[in-house]
C-alpha cells in the first residue's frame, strides 16, 4: 500500500510546478519581447524575465530551507499557456492585434502563478515553514504588480490599437 499523501507532499510537488513553470517562462519571455511592436511592450516584456530570474532564485532558496534540490516537475499548464502564447505570435504577426494578444497571453501566466504562490503561501504558514512566507510572498507581490501594468498596457494602448480596423 502506499504511504498516504500529506500536505508537505503536496506542498513540494506544488513548488516543483512552479519552479518548471518559472523556467519555462524565462525562456518565453524574450521571444515575447522579440516579438512586441512596441518599445513598452518589448521593455517590460524584458523586465519581467529579470524579475522572474530572481523568482527562481528564491525558489531555490525555499527548496535549500527544506533540504530538497531544486527540482522541477513538467507543469501541463504553463506548457499549454506559452504553447497559446507562440500561436498569438504566429497568426498575429504583424496585425495591430499582436501586442493586445501578448498582453493577453502574459497575463494567463501572471494569473497562474499569482494562484499558485497565493497557495503555496497559505501552506507554508499550515506547515510552519516562517522563512520560506516572505520568499513567496515576494514573488506574489511581483506577479500582482506585473498584472496591473499588463492591464494598463492593454487600456492605454494595445487594446486600442488592436479595434482599428486595417
Amino acid at each position: 500500500m502506499a504511504a498516504e499523501k500529506t500536505l508537505n507532499d503536496l506542498f513540494i510537488d506544488t513548488l516543483k510546478d512552479i519552479y518548471y513553470a518559472e523556467k519555462q517562462i524565462l525562456k518565453a519571455l524574450p521571444k515575447m519581447a522579440r516579438a512586441a511592436q512596441t518599445e513598452e511592450g518589448k521593455k517590460g516584456f524584458l523586465h519581467h524575465r529579470d524579475e522572474t530570474q530572481e523568482q527562481v532564485e528564491r525558489l531555490e532558496q525555499v527548496f535549500e530551507q527544506i533540504g530538497k534540490s531544486a527540482r522541477g516537475k513538467t507543469c501541463e499548464a504553463i506548457v499549454g499557456i506559452i504553447a497559446e502564447s507562440e500561436e498569438i505570435i504566429q497568426e498575429f504577426e504583424g496585425s495591430p492585434a499582436l501586442d493586445a494578444g501578448l498582453i493577453s497571453s502574459a497575463q494567463a501566466v501572471e494569473h497562474y502563478e499569482i494562484a499558485r504562490y497565493g497557495t503555496l503561501i497559505a501552506w507554508a504558514k499550515q506547515l510552519g515553514l516562517k522563512d520560506a512566507i516572505p520568499l513567496l510572498q515576494q514573488s506574489l507581490r511581483e506577479e500582482e504588480a506585473t498584472d496591473k501594468k499588463l492591464t494598463q498596457l492593454a487600456e492605454a494602448f494595445a487594446n486600442q490599437k488592436a479595434k482599428k480596423v486595417a
